[in-house]
């Protein structure tokens, strides 16, 4: 499959998810093993409403489905993969009032797996808002 086919796959799946959509996910960039994707700030999405934080949650959902298409964009990874394991360190509470950018890169396949490393930011690209690392499936057709 060639890389604008992933593209437009990648675009169509996130576009398609019930729980990307409520959140207002959108893809900002994709390249090969490497997608960005934002989510704008939410009143629905506040955590902890005395300081108007985004919950940690909704930030793991994003870091989750932009890793799941870092994979998908991969060259040697499949159209579709699921998460087979995802740690998420919290670094710090985004900025209220600021879109997040979650920005995966899946950095080696094997014949069953898909690796990738992660990060979310705020407008401070220098101090990341959570950080994640994650093993993905990768099926292969006969």
């Amino acid at each position: 499959m060639d890389q604008n086919a992933k593209d437009r796959i990648i675009d169509q799946f996130i576009g398609a998810l019930p729980h990307a959509r409520a959140l207002g996910l959108r893809v900002v960039s994709i390249a090969p093993g490497v997608v960005e994707v934002a989510m704008p700030y939410d009143e629905r999405l506040i955590g902890d409403p005395s300081r108007g934080v985004i919950a940690g949650g909704a930030v793991s959902a994003l870091m989750d489905t932009c890793s799941g298409a870092a994979v998908m964009s991969h060259p040697e990874a499949p159209a579709m993969t699921a998460t087979l394991d995802l740690r998420i360190d919290y670094m710090r509470s985004a900025e209220p009032g600021q879109e997040i950018v979650a920005r995966a890169e899946c950095y080696h396949v094997t014949r069953s797996v898909a690796f990738v490393r992660a990060q979310a930011m705020d407008d401070d690209r220098d101090n990341p808002v959570a950080t994640a690392t994650g093993a993905f499936t990768v099926e292969r057709r006969a």
